[in-house]
């Protein structure tokens, strides 16, 4: 089969489609024909030696498709069913071989394209917003980078659950992406002090949490943007890691929370896998959450997938087919 391999650490040039061996099926796998698989940043952190991985390797966590064999051990699934998976390394593939406890079953109504699309941000949404920092109605968040995939997931599951968002984004096109996915007050950071915007929006309170998957670039503004025991949920670093603090600043600006939480934490065992994707399906499948793809590259085209991406030329989510 044809994947996207790589046997260094770099730039998107080190991404090498080209013929891999088949993978082999255990007993307690699946083998899934891919119809999609999404790229994140953590791709390009691992890519770059950020987030260091085994070389060779076939990059890529999530994805959907068909079965096309399943494993001698392995019970509720078929050949022919269709199925998504989070957090399964090798997924820039034509093929996936993973392990049967860490796929679930499509409903009818999703398609595998957006059930590709929504994998990886869309459980990452659901745990800041049901277990980092539980929203509900009356909660303030600050969204960073609201027009990116993630983004738009947050603020529509923080508007879907009572919450009001307060979003940063760099463009007038981005501004209306954020507007629609329901974020009332927006803050363009390429013309505005991200602080200054903030306690204005907020009549000078601050906001009660805010989600920070940008990292260094934002991390000083995140901290200031907090009320009294807010918290800053750092779920990302898009512009790199945060440099070494003194956790005394903490206290001083109002007994603050800070968390670095990640989704293999927060998909414990498959009781926890099944509860968030099935709330996950649903809110897809009942319109209360949309999945916005900002584009499709051909598997060959991965390098020029994480250029974009890297380049903050892209909104929602960018997805890899085969």
């Amino acid at each position: 089969m044809r994947a996207v391999r790589m046997v260094e650490h770099g730039g998107p040039e080190v991404l090498r489609y080209e013929e891999v061996a088949d993978p082999s099926v255990g007993p307690r796998d699946l083998l899934v024909e891919v119809t999609a698989c999404g790229v994140n940043f953590i791709d390009t952190y691992q890519r770059s030696g950020q987030y260091p991985v085994s070389l060779p390797c076939v990059p890529g966590s999530e994805g959907a498709g068909t079965v096309t064999e399943v494993g001698s051990a392995v019970t509720g699934f078929e050949v022919g069913d269709r199925v998504a998976w989070p957090q399964v390394p090798g997924s820039y593939a034509e093929r996936v071989a993973l392990p049967a406890e860490r796929a679930v079953r499509l409903p009818a109504e999703l398609d595998s394209t957006t059930a590709a699309a929504a994998m990886l941000q869309g459980l990452t949404a659901h745990y800041l917003v049901t277990s980092t920092h539980p929203v509900g109605p009356g909660t303030v968040a600050l969204v960073h980078a609201a027009a990116g995939g993630m983004g738009l997931l947050l603020t529509q599951w923080i508007t879907a659950r009572g919450g009001t968002v307060v979003g940063t984004v760099s463009t007038p096109e981005k501004e209306r992406l954020a507007r629609q996915a329901g974020a009332t007050e927006i803050i363009r950071y390429t013309e505005r002090d991200v602080v200054e915007g903030v306690r204005a929006a907020t009549e000078g309170s601050g906001v009660h949490v805010v989600y920070d998957g940008v990292g260094r670039d934002t991390f000083e503004a995140s901290l200031s943007c907090l009320r009294p025991r807010g918290t800053l949920a750092l779920f990302g670093a898009a512009s790199g890691p945060v440099p070494p603090f003194d956790p005394q600043r903490l206290n001083s600006a109002g007994s603050l929370f800070l968390t670095r939480p990640t989704l293999a934490h927060h998909l414990a065992d498959r009781a926890e896998l099944e509860w968030r994707t099935g709330e996950l399906f649903e809110a897809i499948t009942r319109q209360r959450l949309r999945i916005r793809t900002g584009g499709s590259y051909r598997l060959s085209e991965a390098a020029r997938a994480h250029e974009d991406l890297e380049g903050r030329r892209t909104t929602g989510k960018l997805l890899l087919r085969p």
